[in-house]
């Protein structure tokens, strides 16, 4: 049977997002972001069409997410890094199965220096900064002493040095200047030691978007998630002219003519002021409807913007469709997506809820089926 919901995922879009993402910071290497089997919609597609497009460098946050990006990735066709932190029980297996590491403190540094050492390999690792975040790495004042001391240790390829922005969507604040000249005196007093590496990054999405200069040297290489998706931050610049990737769609599932006067939902929070034709949509916040659109989101039925009335169920929606002629049940419906000129995307959803799209896109319901087109 035909799914109730479905996220449709158009990779020729994301392809295209890619290119332009590798056009805009000309020079610098382009590391994709895939953790939460891509924010939830099916790494496998993603990555195949990353690499494909020619990406060769990719990001997860936990050994689990790694391990599977390697089964769809060749080896030699492409890197895997873990970019927040890696336990020490997870260091031997990481090690053995060639993920790039990120070294959070000297001792992590030792303990992935010999499980290499015991697995007679070179681990490739990454210095973690803390230079504003506040939640992992090594802290700025301690950088330069302890990634002298690392260099002392055996089977570890030192590729890179980078650290991480909590202010970047926010292009007018003195914040992250401040980090990426902090960040910046340390990469050249390690270069004043003879210390370098060939991938040097701060800038994830935000960054690429509000400060170009992270793109540039001495940084080598930028890491994207949400841009890849057509997304942004409400707050910061859209410098990158990218285009949505997502559909997400459901059905009707009830058409009534109901009197003025009819409350509808939980809570009663709609009152029909008039007679009107309610649609009930086959979608609820177990799909990843955000409740926040109760009596102010819209979706599309019949091509044409119907506003959500009543409180979001968890299984169903009820939508004002007075104006719409000929809707009956199993009619589709688009959520968020584009309607002809008209579009509605995850980010108007996610300035409703007072939010961002990350947390859109990975609230996409487990039966929300994914269907991939292109690529």
């Amino acid at each position: 049977m035909k799914r109730r919901v479905t996220v449709e995922i158009d990779l020729d879009a994301l392809i295209r997002n890619y290119r332009r993402i590798v056009a805009h910071v000309k020079t610098a290497d382009v590391l994709c972001v895939l953790k939460a089997n891509a924010y939830g919609l099916g790494v496998g597609a993603y990555a195949k069409a990353l690499v494909k497009a020619g990406c060769r460098e990719f990001g997860v946050a936990e050994p689990y997410e790694a391990l599977e990006l390697l089964k769809i990735v060749k080896k030699g066709e492409a890197s895997v890094q873990i970019l927040s932190s890696v336990l020490p029980d997870e260091i031997e297996p990481m090690v053995r199965a060639g993920v790039t590491l990120p070294v959070t403190d000297l001792e992590e540094a030792r303990l992935v220096s010999a499980a290499a050492a015991k697995a007679k390999k070179t681990a490739k690792v990454h210095f973690k900064l803390d230079t504003g975040m506040g939640r992992l790495g090594i802290l700025a004042k301690d950088a330069v002493e302890t990634v002298m001391a690392a260099r002392e240790l055996p089977n570890l390829d030192f590729e890179g040095i980078f650290s991480h922005c909590p202010m970047a969507y926010e292009p007018k604040d003195p914040f992250t200047p401040r980090q990426i000249k902090l960040f910046k005196s340390i990469v050249a007093e390690l270069a004043g030691r003879g210390v370098s590496f060939r991938k040097v990054h701060i800038a994830a999405s935000d960054a690429i978007n509000n400060f170009p200069e992270t793109a540039k040297k001495p940084f080598t290489m930028v890491r994207t998630g949400i841009n890849l998706h057509g997304s942004f931050d409400p707050n910061g610049r859209k410098a990158l002219k990218v285009e949505p990737v997502l559909t997400l769609k459901t059905r009707v599932a009830q058409v009534r003519n109901l009197p003025a006067g009819t409350t509808l939902g939980y809570g009663r929070t709609w009152c029909l002021a008039a007679p009107a034709k309610v649609a009930t949509i086959s979608a609820g916040y177990a799909d990843g409807l955000p409740l926040a659109l109760t009596n102010r989101g819209f979706v599309f039925v019949g091509g044409r913007r119907c506003k959500i009335i009543g409180r979001i169920s968890m299984d169903y929606t009820t939508v004002d469709v007075t104006d719409i002629p000929d809707v009956k049940a199993g009619d589709e419906v688009v959520c968020f997506g584009r309607c002809g000129a008209d579009a509605i995307t995850p980010d108007d959803w996610a300035a409703v809820k007072g939010t961002h799209a990350y947390d859109i896109i990975c609230s996409l319901g487990s039966r929300v089926q994914r269907v991939v087109h292109g690529g």
